[in-house]
């Protein structure tokens, strides 16, 4: 439980039970304060403070009354106190033993106001008070560290009693914390940990696919530490299914370690119980990387190195950056090197991917060099082939990118009256496959053709309530992300991806466990992944405008900054490696581009579709 600090703050009252300290300095301004005694309508709060401002709490003082006592409380819970010792003082000695608070944190929109109940509650006893903390449920993180977003009402009690030495603790409280958005954002930062899709290549040798699975940590609790902890322990629940471990059932680092962090070679030495003494070294080398990667948004510089260690202390093996693509792809290791587009004579063209100053070109083949009129299309990541949606939506075709080359009769048709139900723009996935939605209302359908030709196969989606408008597979190939109109309104959703492929057979692919990750939009209009579990997302609120912004897999909203605005946005392009421009197609400007810390670009006036390799 915690006080929200943001938007209340500034009203230069006391501090009673809480300081903020700064690296070197007491700042007093912003932490809440305590009311000696009378009911407690909310929990102060103060400006959001800088990341590295460290927050710390104060133990109850002596005679506080029930209000500064659940008051203390909860500022105590939004400290960077590792292990809650302070706001366990607040506790009596039974609550401490009964109270896990790593059991779950809720997110409010707000701190969490309160409501008290009169002295004497108990047979006209005075020797106990309870307090309503109510708010409303922005998300949930669970015990595995996953955000999940979250509504409704938060109504939780909070019960006190005087102590025989006549000091009021409380004796009876919700499990886990709940705090408001703005301190969970002060106090916790979202970091990917990462395992390999369990339906990729298993041959000796061959390089694994790395899926990111996005938790929140504590920032200034050691979070190095928190990481390699909620690695070891596996992935999260709706993960689970589609990725596996390299480590041994039961691993954990070795007894005794509390921080782990770079030395000056920027190399982490990683020690392991037992479990994982005796793996070969290709295994611990797959270790390596999943814990190398891990590391990488640590740290301003990411990690040069990780070295494991037997609980001996003996090493078991070291992987350095360079070595670690060898073993695992990233979803940001392969830089595209073209971006693509349709251009006015409705042939797709490309562009570098990081130089906007050269002038777009047909792509080789017939998809740029032919007469087939295109609407829309998508590259295979290696950019060896292309798929293009005829102009009128009906047809979809297939090539490769090499000059001279023939295009072939259409893989796929759709029977939809109006371009609009007929095909979506395609999506590559890691393996080489292709994915389509057919939106026509007489038979909507998302369909896969393998290596980009056959028969397409009906991919089923039993949680999919509503029509595919939109399609886009992520480059670990276990997860895909979907625009899906229902009833005027459009939703992003995420689903995982299963594949069951037994010898000899026709394989059954179906998607699982759609979930919504941009509740607050009901117009999404467009999307695209925006690195490993980030997606940039074009749409509007009830009653808003269009606007554009970053969303993650889970459903929260990373702190770094939304894009830039944008008038008119009909398609959005981003690639995984977070470094490339965004580029986008505006009704007034055309393709534009958006670099790093730049301004919108205009690359030409007539031109649609943008898309990355994927």
């Amino acid at each position: 439980m915690g006080a929200d600090r943001e938007g209340r703050g500034g009203r230069g009252r006391p501090v009673r039970v809480g300081a903020c300290v700064g690296v070197g300095a007491l700042v007093l301004a912003g932490c809440a304060s305590m009311p000696d005694s009378g009911d407690l309508r909310g929990v102060e709060s103060t400006p959001r403070q800088d990341s590295q401002v460290r927050v710390f709490a104060m133990p109850p003082r002596a005679d506080a009354q029930p209000a500064e006592i659940v008051r203390g409380f909860l500022e105590a819970l939004t400290s960077d106190d590792p292990q809650y010792e302070t706001a366990r003082k607040y506790l009596t000695p039974s609550a401490r033993k009964a109270w896990d608070p790593y059991r779950s944190t809720t997110v409010l929109a707000d701190g969490p106001n309160t409501e008290s109940e009169p002295a004497g509650t108990r047979d006209g006893a005075d020797d106990d008070y309870s307090y309503t903390l109510i708010g409303s449920k922005v998300a949930t993180v669970d015990g595995q560290h996953a955000y999940a977003p979250d509504s409704g009402a938060y109504h939780r009690t909070v019960h006190l009693t005087l102590q025989k030495d006549k000091q009021w603790r409380i004796d009876g409280l919700p499990q886990g914390v709940v705090m408001g958005k703005s301190d969970f954002q002060r106090n916790y930062v979202s970091v990917n940990k990462y395992y390999f899709a369990s339906n990729g290549p298993s041959g000796s040798g061959a390089q694994l696919d790395t899926v990111a699975d996005p938790v929140y940590v504590r920032e200034q609790v050691n979070p190095m530490t928190q990481m390699v902890r909620a690695l070891l322990k596996g992935p999260t629940r709706w993960l689970d299914p589609v990725v596996t471990s390299s480590f041994p059932s039961g691993t954990d680092l070795k007894k005794g370690v509390t921080a782990l962090s770079p030395d000056d070679r920027n190399r982490v030495t990683v020690p392991l119980n037992p479990k994982a003494d005796h793996v070969g070294r290709g295994q611990c080398t797959k270790m390596a990387a999943q814990l190398l990667y891990t590391f990488q948004d640590l740290t301003p510089t990411g990690v040069d190195e990780v070295e494991l260690q037997k609980s001996d202390g003996s090493q078991l093996c070291v992987l350095i950056e360079d070595q670690a693509e060898g073993v695992a792809s990233h979803g940001t290791g392969e830089r595209p090197e073209y971006q693509y587009f349709i251009d006015d004579k409705q042939r797709l063209v490309r562009m570098p991917s990081g130089n906007g100053d050269k002038k777009p070109e047909a792509v080789p083949g017939a998809l740029g060099e032919g007469d087939t009129k295109l609407r829309a299309a998508a590259v295979s990541r290696d950019e060896s082939s292309a798929a293009g949606v005829s102009a009128d939506g009906s047809s979809l075709y297939v090539g490769s990118l090499v000059s001279g080359g023939s295009l072939g009769e259409a893989v796929l048709h759709s029977q939809g009256k109006t371009p609009d139900d007929r095909l979506t723009t395609p999506s590559w996935d890691g393996q080489g496959d292709l994915w389509v939605a057919d939106r026509d209302p007489e038979n909507p359908r998302l369909l896969l053709l393998r290596e980009g030709a056959g028969d397409p196969l009906v991919v089923e989606a039993p949680s999919l309530d509503g029509r595919v408008q939109a399609v886009r597979v992520a480059a670990d190939g276990v997860r895909i992300a979907l625009i899906v109109e229902k009833d005027g309104k459009s939703s992003l959703q995420i689903g995982r991806i299963a594949r069951d492929a037994k010898s000899g057979e026709r394989p059954y692919v179906s998607i699982l466990e759609l979930r919504s990750v941009a509740p607050q939009l009901e117009e999404v209009t467009a999307m695209s992944w925006a690195g490993d579990s980030r997606l940039v997302v074009v749409g509007r609120e009830q009653g808003g405008v269009q606007q554009m912004r970053y969303v993650q897999v889970d459903g929260s909203t990373p702190v770094s900054t939304a894009p830039s605005a944008l008038t008119g946005v009909k398609e959005i392009a981003a690639s995984e490696d977070e470094r490339l421009p965004l580029v986008a197609h505006s009704e007034e400007d055309g393709i534009v581009r958006l670099s790093s810390g730049e301004q919108w670009q205009q690359v030409v006036k007539d031109g649609t579709a943008p898309v990355y390799p994927g």
